[in-house]
């Protein structure tokens, strides 16, 4: 056989591959029963490593939904603000037809206040216009919105420091736009200052859930997926239900 030939005919098998492999998927893949986008900043960004957030929230959903087509996405970029998110938010979430969309944003907007060379933070107003925009699209998608609080800069939850009082008041802002906006408000901050009371007795900036007091260790990487999991699983519950009912009223049951 010639070269010519043999390369025709690993071409025509490549090609045979990928047309039997495109049709098994419209056949027999399951239709995706959720598809949970986690879009956030250096947190979601690190949380989809081995033992980050979004890796642990993912393979247990699998384990306790084996039966449904499952997927979960982590869109995280490091320094991200959200005005950031804005200008993504079509590429990286909405293009992917998502059913659920966790926003986890807040820190940088604030820290960056504070520090780093040649950046700033993000004005109240702004941040809290460019949540009620980024709901406003996803809602309009079709997609169910948890919009999280901005967990910590520092691991002392009462500190008076000015930065830590002024995501206090950011996290509030992101409760009264999940309250205003009728999204689900998973309440990061809360969680986070509930637990260092009881478990940062030393009143360290650093080292029970954060590596830096901002970024997650392993210990912080579990929390938050616990406390993410309490928040989605009613969710997927009321997803499932609301998939049996239909699948009922198709087959005329």
């Amino acid at each position: 056989m010639t070269a010519k030939k043999t390369i025709l005919l690993i071409l025509f098998l490549i090609v045979g591959f990928l047309f039997i492999n495109h049709l098994y998927q419209i056949v027999f893949k399951k239709p995706v029963f959720a598809r949970i986008i986690f879009f956030g900043d250096s947190i979601t960004q690190a949380g989809v490593k081995r033992n980050g957030y979004v890796t642990i929230v993912a393979n247990t959903l699998k384990q306790e939904y084996p039966n449904h087509n499952l997927e979960v996405i982590g869109a995280g970029i490091s320094g991200n603000k959200v005005t950031d998110l804005q200008a993504r938010l079509q590429k990286d979430v909405l293009a992917k037809n998502p059913t659920h969309v966790v926003i986890y944003i807040g820190i940088n907007d604030v820290w960056h206040f504070y520090a780093f060379d040649n950046v700033t933070g993000t004005d109240a107003k702004v941040f809290e216009q460019g949540l009620r925009d980024m709901i406003q699209q996803i809602r309009d998608s079709g997609a169910e919105v948890s919009l999280c609080t901005p967990s910590v800069i520092g691991e002392k939850p009462d500190s008076k420091a000015e930065v830590n009082q002024l995501l206090k008041k950011y996290a509030d802002i992101s409760r009264n736009v999940a309250k205003t906006s009728g999204v689900h408000l998973c309440d990061l901050r809360i969680a986070f200052e509930e637990y260092l009371r009881t478990n940062n007795k030393k009143m360290s900036y650093q080292g029970i859930l954060t590596s830096d007091g901002v970024h997650l260790n392993d210990q912080g990487n579990r929390f938050v997926a616990d406390v993410i999991l309490k928040h989605l699983r009613p969710l997927l519950t009321e997803r499932e239900k609301l998939e049996q009912q239909k699948n009922l009223e198709d087959s005329g049951i």
